[in-house]
C-alpha cells in the first residue's frame, strides 16, 4: 500500500473570488499539508437545458444569482483563471486538479496539463466525456462511484480497459449526499471495490461527504490510497457544500491522522523490534532466563 494522498476539494467554495481561492490553496498546502487541491469546471450552457438555466436555485439562501444558471456562472472560473490557480498551486507546493463536468470543460483543463483530472459521480456515465479524457489526456483519471449501480461500475471499468487506460484509473468509493450520515457512508465498499477492481485499476480511494474526520482514518485502514474531502475556510459561508466541508484545522488533523494510520499499518519485520529490546531486557529478564532453561 502506498502512502495516502489527501485531496482538499475546494470545488466552488471560493464563492467566485480568486483571492479567496488563493488563500484556500495556501492554507491547504502550508497549514493543512494536503497533497492536492481540486476545483470544478463546468460549461453551464452545455450542462443545463434552458428550463434548468432559468429555474430558481432550489435553496435561495445559497444562491449567487437570480436563476440557477446565473448562480452556476457566477461561481465559474475561466480557463485563464484556472491557469493562475495552477500557478499558485505550484508556488505553494501542492498539486492542482479539477473535476470536469462536460467535454468543453475537459478540453480546457487538459490544455493545462495537470497530473490528474477528476470525473465526478454525476458524470461517470457520460461516455463522450470519458472517451475524450481517455483519448486526449495522458495523466491519471480519478472517478467517483456515487449513485452508480454495480453493472454500471463494470461497464465503466471495461470502458477504460478497452481504451487501454485502466492503469491510469483511480476509483473512489462514495455516497452522494451533503452531508452523509454515518450509517450511509458504507466504508466496506472500499473493500468490495478493492476485491472487484483492485487488480484491474491503478488504485482505490474514498470520497467523503460526512462530518468529522474519524471515518477517513478507517478508510486508510481498509486500503484507500486516496482521500478526498471538501474544504472551506468557514462552514457558515453561503453555498450548499460548506456544511459538509472541513475547515482548516479539521483538514490539518485529517492529514495528520491518515498519515499516522498509514505508518502504523505494518507487520513486525522482526520478532523483537529494536524499540522493544531495552524494555525486554528490563521487564522480562527473569522470564527469559526461565524460558532458556
Amino acid at each position: 500500500m502506498k502512502e495516502p494522498q489527501i485531496i482538499a476539494e475546494i470545488g466552488c467554495n471560493h464563492k467566485g473570488d480568486m483571492l479567496i481561492a488563493k488563500e484556500m490553496i495556501q492554507t491547504a498546502a502550508t497549514y493543512c499539508k494536503a497533497n492536492v487541491v481540486k476545483f470544478q469546471k463546468r460549461n453551464v450552457l452545455e450542462l443545463l437545458t434552458e428550463n434548468e438555466y432559468n429555474a430558481p436555485h432550489p435553496n435561495p439562501n445559497h444562491a449567487y444569482g437570480e436563476t440557477y444558471g446565473k448562480h452556476r456562472e457566477f461561481l465559474e472560473f475561466s480557463l485563464d483563471q484556472h491557469r493562475q490557480l495552477k500557478t499558485w498551486c505550484d508556488e505553494f507546493g501542492v498539486e492542482y486538479s479539477t473535476s470536469v463536468w462536460d467535454v468543453t470543460s475537459a478540453r480546457e483543463i487538459v490544455s493545462l496539463h495537470p497530473k490528474l483530472i477528476k470525473v465526478p459521480s454525476a458524470c461517470n456515465l457520460n461516455q463522450k466525456l470519458l472517451d475524450f479524457l481517455c483519448t486526449n489526456f495522458d495523466g491519471e483519471i480519478h472517478l467517483s462511484f456515487g449513485m452508480t449501480t454495480r453493472e454500471e461500475e463494470e461497464r465503466i471499468v471495461s470502458f477504460f480497459e478497452n481504451h487501454n487506460r485502466a492503469n491510469d484509473l483511480i476509483l473512489y468509493a462514495c455516497t452522494s449526499g451533503y452531508p452523509v450520515p454515518f450509517e450511509d457512508i458504507r466504508l466496506l465498499e472500499i473493500t468490495r471495490l478493492t476485491e472487484t477492481f483492485g487488480h484491474r485499476v491503478k488504485a482505490i480511494g474514498f470520497s467523503g461527504h460526512h462530518l468529522g474526520i474519524a471515518v477517513d482514518s478507517a478508510a486508510i485502514a481498509l486500503g484507500a490510497e486516496w482521500i478526498e474531502r471538501h474544504f472551506t475556510l468557514d462552514r457558515t459561508w453561503k453555498g450548499t457544500d460548506h456544511a459538509a466541508s472541513l475547515e482548516p484545522d479539521g483538514l490539518r488533523k485529517l492529514c495528520r491522522d491518515c498519515r499516522a494510520v498509514f505508518k502504523a499499518l505494518k507487520f513486525k519485520d522482526e520478532e523483537i523490534l529494536d524499540i522493544e529490546i531495552i524494555q525486554r531486557q528490563k521487564l522480562k529478564q527473569n522470564q527469559i532466563k526461565w524460558i532458556e532453561k
